[in-house]
Order: C-alpha cells, then structure tokens, then sequence
C-alpha cells in the first residue's frame, strides 16, 4: 500500500502528502470545534493547513539552496510531524551544508517578520488577550487570531530547528561550522555527542517539570543524533574504498537459454541471491531470489511449470550501472534512492559483476574494524612507564 501520494509540484520538487497528515487536520478541527462550533472546525483545518504551508515553505528553503549547489530534490514528504526534503545526496562542502540547513529557518524568520506588522495593523492594541500575546486577540475564530498563530508557529519552527543537535537543522549548522575547522569524520562526531548530550539535558528537564511532550522531543533528539553519526561514520568509512573493491568476483551466471531450474539449483547450493543473466560477455538483465519465489508463487496456470519458465522471461532489465572506481558511500546512496538493492559494476563498458546492499554493508563491517586496528596500532603504548634500552 502506497502510504503517500503526491499533492502539488512546486519549482520543479514534487511535494507528497502522508496519508496520516490528515489525521493532524482532523485533531485541528475538533479542537476548535468542541469549544466553537462548525465556524470552529473548519478554523482548526484551515489553520493547520496555513501551519503545514510554512512547513513546506521551509523544506523548500533548504530544496533550492540545494539544487542551487548542485544537488538534486527528489521530493518534499508532509508527515503529522513535519515536513522532509529528500536530496539525492549530502552536501560535500561544509559551507555549502551550512547555508542549506539554514535556508529553511530564514524563509520562517521571513514569513513571520511579514506577518508581524500585519497583525499589528488588524489587531486592538488597547487591551490585553487572555492569551498574553498580543492586544485585543481572544480565542475566538477570526483573521486575527489566524495571523497570529502563524506568527507563533513560525518563530518556533524557528527556534526548535536552530537547536545544535542532529536531525535539526541547527545540528547541520553545527557539523557544517566544526567541519571547516576539523574536517567532516571528527566534526560529524562531535556534533553528535553534543546533540546527544543536549537530549539528555532536555529529556530530565522534562521529566522533572511534568512536561512529557519535552521529554518526547527528547528522545526524538537523542536516536535522531544517533542515527545521524552512525550515518555519518559509514559515509566516511565507505568513502575509502571503491565498488570494485568490494563486488563478488566469484559468482555463478546465467545464459538467456537457462530456465528457472538453474536458479532454484543455485540458490539451494550456495549464499548467492543476485544472478546475472549473460549473453557472451555482455549483461542482459539479473535475476535475484525475490523474484523467482514471487514467479513460483504467482504462477497459477495449470499448463505452466514454472521452474521451466525461461530466465529471460522474469529478469530484469532496469538494471541501474556503476563504474567500478565509484565510492562505496556514493554506490550506496545511489542504491538507497534507486530503491535497487543490487546494481552492476562496470570497467568503463566491460562487465565486471554485481553488487548488493548486503555486499556494501558487509564491506562496511570489515572496515570498520579495520579502521579500529590501525587506530590502535598507531597509539603509543608504554610498559610500567620504562623507558626502554639496549645493552652491549
């Protein structure tokens, strides 16, 4: 089931909408509503359907900058708990990173600085609102109050993603200003054990204050930041090696003259998943294992036997091209947005073999450890603080 459908396109950015994104406008329009009728629920979904339009105002913020360096948006996702602007890529630069994290809060600084002389200009500035805000507002439905719950809901935007800690765009302007001075492995781990220690902080301060929805904001702060580094840590470590590094040079093929048979038979007899289908030297297509159980659980015609179904009928053709001095980190990023677990590795127009997300990930496991080797090997190391020396 598709959970997201696209809503508009704006500046060439496909923006789709989460089908749960409803369910924030439905709490919208019963808040107003209990307390002020139908005028109120239908107040409640148009406010937040205002309050959504600057969460995508702000992802486009960040979708323009991107493109503007380069790097393209694939699309602008609206979930109950905001919004998201996928990049095919991360920023290389530092200071390219810094000025696109910080194109979304400046369109909401913007927004509201257009606001607030607005609502000056519509509001009673002699007497106070029970809300404490600003003059001659209640909480009755009206343009007025609209205006202002923009103003606020922009500020905050605001203020919360400027907080220094990943997945916020304050952690972004965080790593990206570390890096310019200690390069982007140490400022990426730097900036989340700040974001970490920050969640923490704001976790117990919660918590003590009887403030849970705090606490919550917490522990999406903390795995976010944690996710963030663990992301960041395999972007560098596979940044070291090149796909022809890591794809499986010793592997069964197939021939377009091959049924179904022989995969199955390959499969059984070894830990291969991805098969090649080969005409000479050249690649027509793969088959992988998803796909011959899909074909032997769809195959219903009686007067089929699909284990003698032709490898050619069920391969697939789309298959996406690498070149084998690419990045690992680059291969799978490209994987990742491609939704392809597997792709091809090419030396220029020769063949070369396949590569797969579990091949990548297990590339990134032995690196790892062997980063972690030689960082042990390179620390000095004493003996019960001798010095040593030699004798004649």
């Amino acid at each position: 089931m598709n959970w997201s459908y696209r809503l508009t396109r704006i500046a060439g950015i496909d923006v789709n909408i989460h089908i749960t994104f409803y369910l924030i406008v439905i709490l919208g329009a019963l808040q107003w509503g209990l307390s002020n009728g139908l005028a109120g629920a239908l107040f409640g979904a148009t406010l937040i359907v205002f309050l959504f339009a600057c969460v995508v105002l702000h992802e486009l913020g960040h979708s323009i900058v991107a493109r503007y360096f380069g790097i393209q948006v694939r699309e602008i996702i609206l979930l109950p708990l905001g919004g998201l602007a996928l990049m095919e890529r991360q920023p290389e630069k530092p200071l390219h990173e810094l000025l696109i994290a910080a194109a979304g809060p400046l369109v909401n600084v913007i927004i509201a600085a257009v606001l607030i002389p607005v609502v000056g200009a519509t509001a009673d500035l002699t007497v106070l609102n029970e809300r404490g805000m600003v003059p001659g507002v209640t909480h009755t439905p009206s343009f007025t109050i609209l205006l202002i719950w923009l103003v606020e809901a922009n500020i905050t935007l605001v203020l919360f993603n400027l907080i220094p800690a990943f997945p916020l765009d304050g952690g972004r302007i965080l790593r990206a200003l570390l890096a310019m001075f200690v390069g982007y492995p140490r400022a990426t781990r730097l900036a989340t054990i700040i974001g970490q220690s920050l969640a923490i902080f704001i976790g117990v301060f919660g918590v003590l204050s009887g403030n849970f929805i705090l606490a919550l904001v917490a522990v999406f702060i903390f795995f976010g930041a944690s996710q963030e580094g663990r992301e960041g840590k395999a972007r560098t470590v596979l940044h070291t090696r090149c796909v022809g590094d890591a794809y499986n040079k010793h592997v069964l093929t197939l021939t377009i003259g091959d049924r179904l048979n022989k995969v199955i038979d390959y499969i059984l007899t070894s830990s291969q998943r991805d098969f090649g289908v080969m005409q000479g030297q050249n690649l027509l297509g793969i088959v992988t294992r998803d796909e011959v159980l899909q074909a032997l659980s769809t195959s219903s015609s009686p007067d089929i036997y699909a284990p003698d179904v032709y490898v050619q009928l069920v391969m697939r053709r789309d298959v996406t091209r690498v070149n084998a001095t690419t990045p690992l980190d680059e291969v799978r990023q490209l994987m990742l947005e491609k939704h392809q677990r597997v792709v091809a590795v090419y030396d220029g127009e020769t063949y070369l073999g396949l590569v797969s997300l579990e091949d990548i990930q297990e590339a990134f496991v032995v690196l790892s450890f062997l980063e972690r080797y030689h960082e042990s090997r390179e620390k000095p190391t004493t003996t019960g603080g001798a010095t040593p020396t030699t004798s004649g």
